[in-house]
């Protein structure tokens, strides 16, 4: 009967962009579990019904993304029991998708260092969500006013960051027309209590050309510069040093010469 059947423990949820999988343990052996999710004003929708998995992709009866919802993980048997007799179930935390999801990465679309202003252009996330016409609803749909992004830009090789603010999908910025420039932006939600900011984009550097005295510094031209002055130096005293060298030879060979010559 039921009352020898384990319940589900480790309810979570894990939500990206309104996509929710909810997940449980033990992996079930002589009985399968069915899902079911209970809305505060919707009625309740089963999923994954009679599954022997410990994951449930329940997206898509989570669409009131305001709702706060609480799923049952029930144990059940293959066959049916006596309808009078409920299964055992575990209950999982409340769930708000428009609260707690969490916001993925922005698509950076194009960007470019014109002198001394950086331009970025990127895209919202997606969501699971469709529009009447079958095209994707994407998270500003869903957020709207609420939502903004935050673009964090440096100096190629620098630590010091700095930020602008949003709610457009374009930034420009002020910078160093001839510096470099490493960037990424990341999505937020400042009415939140929790998971305020999502995911940061893909790090991206602006390639502007650069002198090699901005390549590589000040200390590399100085060594370069002893370096030349040393083998200029030693251009000019080696024929010196080699010709009188020659000259003292030729002189002493004389010498010895004459000397020979005297005996």
């Amino acid at each position: 009967g039921y009352e020898e059947l384990p319940t589900a423990v480790n309810l979570t949820w894990s939500s990206i962009n309104f996509k929710t999988i909810l997940q449980w343990q033990p992996k079930p052996s002589g009985y399968f579990y069915t899902v079911e999710i209970h809305g505060q004003t919707s009625d309740i929708k089963r999923k994954c019904i009679l599954t022997s998995e410990t994951e449930c992709d329940v997206t898509d009866v989570l669409r009131k993304a305001k709702e706060t919802y609480t799923a049952h993980v029930l144990s059940v048997l293959p066959i049916e029991m006596d309808n009078f007799e409920e299964p055992p179930f575990a209950v999982s935390e409340k769930f708000t998708p428009y609260s707690q999801t969490i916001i993925g990465k922005p698509e950076i679309k194009d960007y470019s260092q014109n002198g001394s202003k950086l331009n970025v252009v990127f895209r919202d996330p997606f969501t699971p969500y469709l529009f009447p016409n079958g095209s994707f609803r994407s998270i500003q749909d869903i957020f709207q006013h609420d939502l903004e992004y935050k673009l964090y830009y440096w100096k190629d090789g620098s630590s010091g960051k700095k930020d602008v603010t949003t709610r457009s999908r374009q930034f420009e910025v002020s910078v160093d027309s001839d510096k470099n420039y490493c960037f990424y932006v990341q999505a937020s939600i400042p009415s939140r209590r929790e998971n305020r900011v999502g995911q940061e984009s893909t790090v991206f550097c602006t390639g502007v050309e650069r002198s090699i005295f901005d390549e590589y510094g000040t200390e590399v031209f100085i060594i370069i510069a002893v370096i030349a002055v040393a083998v200029i130096t030693l251009a000019i005293v080696l024929p010196v040093v080699l010709c009188k060298r020659k000259k003292a030879k030729k002189a002493r060979a004389v010498r010895e010469k004459e000397l020979l010559n005297g005996v």
